[in-house]
């Protein structure tokens, strides 16, 4: 019998409060009386826990999975104590998320243990967890926990939006604009147009979802958007590098600084990411919302 493994599998790990609403357990923790929080989450074992930010976007994708072949893995990974796991894996088998993996540190930053998962994204709503994931060049975004939660308009699919730069591609462009202006920004597009961005974080989750939607699941599709800050004639540059990449988005949204929530609320996504604390604030009052620390806009002052 051949051993169990995560090779071409998407592989998305996972906190407990990205997935679950923990967020009065967690006051308790946050306080400082971690014995408390051990004791109240033992206490509600047998209380599953509402659905937190990132339920949706975790249940469509594990619906790719069926009797033969099984395309997506979602592992638990979370500094909670080994007890606080057990209502985690109580709560998913209640709402039917198949959970089968889970990693529970106590405490201890737990985004090391990416690597042997082999994990495709990370959704913490530890800052400094997901700075760590990024640096080891991981996909990975703080869960705004006060998001919206996601619309169930479209059951049958998944729903996926992206910032650009800093996201899906490097924040090469971005340096410009934030060192030399709007008018250097465009210029410098403009000249590179036909040049392809290098890849940003995301890219490698992109990659995995394009390859799952090629795989083909009867009930269940993804649909993919690129919703940018950039105008013409900057967006030329965008839509090539995708091209290059070989890889599809079903709309592409390039706003020239407008706020991005109302077109999401009408995209209606299960999750989206972002690099900019301002759009992913705003974002988060109308769809499911992630912080992604990367690029040169998470390292100004």
């Amino acid at each position: 019998m051949a051993l169990p493994s995560l090779d071409d599998k998407l592989v998305v790990a996972i906190s407990s409060r990205a997935l679950f609403d923990f967020e009065e357990e967690n006051l308790v923790f946050e306080s400082g009386d971690a014995a408390g929080y051990m004791r109240l989450q033992l206490e509600r074992l047998d209380r599953p826990a509402a659905p937190g930010i990132a339920f949706s976007l975790v249940k469509k994708l594990l619906a790719f999975n069926d009797a033969e072949v099984q395309r997506v893995e979602v592992v638990v990974l979370s500094r909670n104590d080994p007890v606080s796991g057990m209502r985690v894996f109580r709560s998913a088998q209640h709402n039917a998320i198949h959970l089968q993996r889970g990693v529970f540190t106590q405490g201890r930053s737990p985004f090391g243990y990416l690597r042997p998962l082999k994990a495709t994204l990370f959704l913490s709503a530890n800052e400094a967890d997901v700075r760590g994931a990024l640096a080891a060049g991981f996909p990975a975004a703080r869960v705004l926990t006060e998001s919206v939660l996601a619309h169930d308009n479209y059951p049958n699919e998944v729903r996926i939006a992206f910032d650009g730069d800093a996201v899906l591609f490097s924040d090469e462009a971005e340096q410009v604009f934030q060192s030399r202006g709007l008018e250097a920004f465009q210029e410098h597009e403009s000249r590179k147009a036909a040049q392809p961005l290098p890849s940003g974080p995301f890219r490698p989750l992109l990659a995995a979802l394009h390859r799952l939607q090629q795989a083909g699941s009867a009930k269940m599709r993804i649909r993919t958007a690129l919703v940018t800050a950039r105008s013409a004639p900057a967006h030329e540059r965008a839509i090539r590098t995708l091209m290059d990449w070989k890889i599809h988005v079903d709309e592409a949204m390039f706003l020239g600084g407008l706020p991005k929530g109302e077109f999401l609320r009408e995209f209606e996504p299960d999750f989206f990411f972002d690099d900019q604390t301002r759009h992913v604030a705003h974002a988060a009052l109308h769809v499911p919302s992630g912080h992604v620390a990367a690029g040169i806009a998470n390292t100004l002052n």
